[in-house]
């Protein structure tokens, strides 16, 4: 056996693996990457997008971070849409398809030029484990050949690969992805120490031929005309030429060829035993669950320029080949379609991920961290935002650092990992907007206000994109002291001409700051209609959103102030729960399962009753252990 050592061993080079590969790099780190296929270097094994409600606030959060998600979709942007869009601004988000095979190159071409990274064609089948100081650490890991790679930190992204299998109809074959073999042993060895592994399902739909649709029967969707980019590095303008994607809709037929087919696929005859995504549904589980629905929307999605791929959104399957060629040529436009692959499903071992921290290190196992959807998680943006951080964590570790640890308020990536990590998940974790509670302060507009400082204080955002942040932050912070300054004073002309633009009532005299606040007015309508400095809508649309909203955001930041005192509160590593008096035994066997950090995550356990973490607060001071995390104490 021959070894090698590396400060940093990323397993796996999909969306997690390569945010946490390239972090590690950039911050000064030898680091390895072991793909076992390097063609496939960020690819898109599902649908060719990136965003949506809340996936598009992370992937702006990846980038202020300092991570390549956000640049890589916007270079190769084939169509944009902002969802959402005439609602509030907390809801709104970005989402673009890409020509999945440029995005692919990109991230390759990434990889393969960042300083202090190397690319490795492999297997890994093992981790090395020694215990040292009484502790079990990682410290290697052993390739199908029984090659050794030595490093001080190793972190897993494997995606849907542990032990995965691909179910089409009766059809069953070891793998994570058609072309892709499934990786054997990690998460039997895994298991053996201690962590609770479990089966989840995924399924992708069939992929059809372009030249075999009839496009006339089915409907045009448009991108949008203004492209908002989600990195703030990206030119404002797009750099592909934009195609249309096309929509059509199952019916009652459709239907009736599945539900009498039903006892043919995986998921219903009992071949299946992994839980499925609840809100990206097969379509067999749409029509069993919403059974009263006579259709369903279905969207036709190009998968790139040069490909005559298209991906069928929203009829994900695992029924027979000819079963699903067969309900498809019931749909419009579809008649004569021709399918190049099957849809499928594929069933895969995660780690159940209550057994980590919220750096992402495992709580067995030192030095090892989990990132994507061997954490239970679905979707390229979850992926990528977990890998981003587990690789920051894994070298502030080897930096003697603390932890990078999101708060809810500050990022969406930080709900999701609290989600993770304190409630676990028995399904696909996908992330929503309705997870936030503090949503109308996580908004698109304002993630460089929340995430600039930190993502340039870890190293990882450039002092160029960061003063250029800069830059732009007090642009709006000088046009927001402009709209108090300046007054106004409609008359009767332009009263007549701003109602008959959608205004509802007369405008009175004011300052800018007081139009600003009605509803129906925005910053573009006074720029038409009113003597007042013309700014580019990155400058003004946030500031007025402020504006809009500050009576909510107000009593929001309140809410989170009133709540940030628990988040700081500590709770210590060797507390012993059956020790403190009033604590019933469900809750000793949750805060024993969770171990949480402070007495806010403490609060968010299922089960964990408000009497509870009162007895924690009265055992803690009197032990006199209670700390705050700058390691103040806290009075009675």
């Amino acid at each position: 056996m021959r070894a090698i050592d590396y400060d940093i061993v990323v397993v796996g080079a999909g969306h997690a693996g390569v945010e946490a590969c390239l972090a590690t790099a950039r911050m000064g780190y030898k680091t390895l990457v072991v793909t076992t296929n390097l063609e496939r270097i960020g690819y898109m094994s599902c649908n060719p997008s990136i965003g949506g409600l809340a996936k598009g606030h992370m992937v702006r959060e990846i980038d202020f971070l300092g991570g390549e998600m956000a640049k890589a979709a916007d270079k190769t942007c084939i169509q944009f849409r902002r969802l959402n869009a005439r609602k509030g601004p907390a809801v709104r988000g970005s989402r673009v398809q890409n020509d999945k095979d440029l995005y692919c190159k990109y991230m390759g071409k990434t990889l393969q030029e960042q300083k202090n990274l190397d690319i490795l064609s492999g297997e890994v089948v093992r981790l090395r484990i020694e215990k040292i100081d009484g502790k079990a650490r990682c410290t290697g890991v052993v390739l199908r050949d029984e090659s050794v790679i030595s490093c001080k930190k190793a972190i897993i992204t494997t995606g849907t690969f542990m032990n995965a299998v691909m179910h089409i109809g009766n059809i069953r074959q070891e793998g994570g992805r058609v072309g892709d073999k499934a990786s054997i042993g990690l998460s039997d060895q895994i298991g053996e120490f201690g962590f609770s592994v479990k089966r989840l399902k995924t399924g992708t739909p069939p992929r059809l031929l372009n030249d075999s649709i009839d496009w006339e029967k089915t409907i045009p969707q448009e991108g949008d005309e203004t492209f908002y980019p989600f990195s703030a590095k990206s030119s404002k303008n797009l750099e592909l030429p934009q195609i249309r994607c096309f929509i059509t809709h199952t019916n009652e037929k459709t239907h009736e060829i599945i539900d009498k087919n039903l006892h043919l696929s995986p998921m219903y005859s009992g071949v299946i035993e992994g839980t499925g995504p609840r809100y990206c549904p097969s379509i067999e589980d749409k029509i069993t669950r919403f059974a009263e629905r006579k259709s369903h929307q279905t969207f036709l999605e190009p998968e790139g320029l040069n490909t005559p791929l298209v991906y069928l959104q929203g009829m994900s399957t695992c029924l027979p080949e000819d079963v699903q060629m067969e309900f498809l040529k019931t749909i419009p436009g579809l008649e004569n379609v021709k399918m190049e692959r099957p849809g499928y499903a594929v069933e895969y071992d995660f780690i159940e991920p209550t057994q980590i921290y919220h750096s992402l290190e495992t709580r067995f196992i030192d030095d090892l961290y989990f990132a994507g959807q061997i954490n239970g998680t679905s979707g390229y943006e979850e992926a990528a935002a977990q890998g981003l951080i587990a690789g920051v964590n894994a070298a502030r570790s080897l930096a003697a650092e603390e932890p990078l640890i999101l708060q809810r308020h500050q990022a969406y990536i930080g709900v999701l990992i609290d989600d993770l990590v304190t409630k676990g998940t028995k399904e696909p974790y996908r992330m929503f907007t309705s997870r936030a509670e503090h949503r109308l302060v996580l908004r698109e507009d304002n993630t460089g206000e929340r995430l600039a400082d930190l993502g340039h204080e870890i190293g990882l955002l450039k002092d160029s994109d960061y003063a250029h942040f800069q830059d732009l932050r007090s642009q709006r912070e000088k046009f927001f002291l402009y709209l108090k300054s300046q007054n106004v004073y409609p008359n009767k002309d332009t009263n007549e001409k701003l109602i008959e633009s959608g205004s509802t009532r007369l405008v009175k005299p004011g300052t800018l700051v007081d139009l600003l606040r009605r509803s129906e007015l925005n910053y573009e309508v006074l720029q038409e209609f009113f003597d007042v400095e013309q700014h580019e809508r990155e400058v003004w649309e946030p500031v007025e959103i402020e504006i809009k909203y500050s009576g909510y955001i107000e009593r929001q930041k309140q809410f989170i102030h009133q709540t940030s005192r628990l988040e700081k509160l500590k709770i210590p590593k060797d507390i012993s729960y059956s020790n403190i008096r009033g604590l019933s035994s469900e809750e000793i066997e949750k805060l024993n399962q969770i171990r949480p950090i402070s007495i806010g995550q403490a609060q968010r356990i299922s089960g964990v009753n408000p009497s509870a973490i009162q007895a924690i607060l009265v055992h803690l001071k009197g032990r006199q252990k209670l700390r705050s995390f700058d390691g103040s104490e806290i009075g009675s």
